[in-house]
């Protein structure tokens, strides 16, 4: 199939899911499946003569924890950026649950079910830790645009604020201005922020950035609970190899904008084609004496 028939309408395609005038064969290459939470077809995005994401294919289970490595300028960020709907894709297909969502807007995914997180820290810094996550509950409920009201109008959205603030271990820190709080808790905040909509999959874009070593292992078990309480998929990107390894279910290589290698992290970590390219030799098997 050629790539110019992956962004054609959905008047284009046939009742199988294949494009008009194509072999049935093509069907399964273009047609999502429900067993797979995200799901792209040759995925690629360019910036003018940069090809920045190149015709990346990724299928990911639910109720799993998928981490996406690679070195600095493999592709990573601008691939979150494809799947949340913050960037339209030159050519290719994201699909959510089987639905083709490869256009819709970034503000319109979340209503969706997918919550995104950034490298750098997103929250309103002047807003105590309840009033961000308040906000953030009331963003995608049926009082999104009543300005005027009193917040106590809204008393669904307080105790789900509440829950949230809970669960992310912010309790004691919840009427705290948020620019107040260590660089930890910030991250803290911005995955309540996220949680406050309640979505099946969280795009966790580097949650330990600019965190203390020591803060970390405290992070990455909130987002394990995260992940087997609320029964939540989370697709990350990080640099932190001791934790990827310890946390993710699968993982998935990017290597100058298209996919190295893909496996579990025992596989990952013996392959010898990923440690050249990137892990260095730090997770391979020793030598024989």
């Amino acid at each position: 199939m050629t790539k110019a028939i992956i962004g054609q309408s959905k008047e284009q395609f046939n009742a199988e899911g294949a494009p008009k005038g194509t072999a049935s064969s093509d069907a399964a290459a273009v047609r999502a499946s429900e067993e797979y939470i995200i799901e792209t077809y040759r995925l690629r995005k360019e910036f003018g003569a940069l090809v920045a994401v190149d015709d990346v294919s990724i299928k990911v289970r639910p109720n799993t924890i998928h981490a996406i490595i690679g070195p600095n300028g493999a592709g990573k960020t601008t691939f979150f950026n494809l799947l949340s709907g913050n960037l339209e894709p030159t050519s290719g297909r994201v699909f959510f649950k089987g639905r083709d969502i490869t256009h819709i807007p970034l503000y319109r995914t979340a209503h969706l079910g997918i919550g995104r997180s950034f490298q750098i820290t997103n929250i309103f810094p002047n807003l105590t830790v309840l009033e961000n996550i308040r906000l953030a509950c009331q963003a995608l409920g049926r009082g999104n645009f009543q300005f005027l009201r009193h917040y106590s109008y809204f008393h669904e959205y307080e105790e789900r604020a509440w829950a949230v603030i809970r669960q992310v271990s912010l309790t004691a820190r919840a009427l705290t201005p948020a620019r107040t709080l260590p660089h930890g808790d910030q991250r803290k905040l911005e995955l309540g922020i996220i949680l406050a909509a309640d979505p099946e999959l969280l795009l966790l874009d580097e949650p330990t950035a600019g965190m203390a070593a020591e803060q970390v292992p405290e992070l990455m078990d909130l987002i394990r609970d995260v992940h087997e309480s609320g029964h939540k998929t989370v697709l990350l990107v990080e640099h932190n190899m001791s934790v990827v390894m310890s946390i993710s279910d699968r993982i998935t290589v990017m290597h100058r904008g298209q996919i190295l290698a893909e496996g579990d992290p025992v596989e990952i970590a013996a392959n010898e084609v990923v440690q050249n390219a990137y892990l260095g030799g730090m997770y391979g098997k020793p030598k024989a004496s």
